[in-house]
């Protein structure tokens, strides 16, 4: 793999930004791989965790930014358990979707955006995760209406999955949805 660095990409301020923002010490993480031997989803990225942390280092803004990676992280953790330095990862892919997200950029896997807006929706909207809602709008609006068919009835029969949502204090959620997106028009 080529990548072409200048003294301005080095010099752009990127890692001291990702490290403010997720209040870890990337500069810290010395390349052993410990985090891409564990990543149970590293097949789907286009760079492993370590070479995503090693263009943040390098100032490799757009690159990272752009990265199919921080959106397919699945946040599992096992990369923070197992990183020798302590470097929350995790919390590191999390704040690179938060900054991509706040430069307005889209998701580079189509599939995580709409999961994330059902996700959030159903969140804004009944105060917790409504399952059958989630699983029937991600399908629907990700073109596979079908996908999970076999499995719903059994999980209904079974008690997993309601067919009309549970509510829980909405009022208050969606107060705290208005708060998040004032600090959001504010920064």
């Amino acid at each position: 793999m080529e990548w072409g660095l200048s003294s301005q990409v080095l010099r752009s301020g990127f890692i001291e930004k990702v490290e403010k923002k997720s209040g870890q010490r990337v500069c810290d993480c010395y390349q052993c791989g410990m985090c891409t031997g564990g990543c149970p989803v590293t097949f789907y990225m286009d760079y492993p965790p370590n070479q995503i942390m090693r263009m943040i280092q390098l100032g490799m803004r757009e690159r990272v930014l752009s990265s199919k990676t921080i959106w397919v992280c699945a946040s599992c953790f096992t990369c923070t358990t197992r990183c020798p330095k302590e470097v929350d990862l995790a919390e590191v892919m999390d704040t690179l979707r938060q900054m991509a997200h706040q430069e307005g950029r889209k998701a580079a896997v189509d599939e995580v955006r709409v999961f994330h807006e059902i996700f959030l929706e159903n969140i804004r909207r009944y105060g917790r995760q409504y399952e059958m809602g989630l699983v029937g709008n991600y399908n629907l609006n990700s073109g596979r209406l079908f996908k999970d068919m076999r499995q719903a009835p059994k999980l209904f029969f079974r008690g997993k999955l309601r067919i009309f949502p549970k509510r829980i204090d909405v009022r208050r959620i969606k107060g705290i949805f208005r708060k998040i997106t004032s600090l959001e028009n504010k920064a």
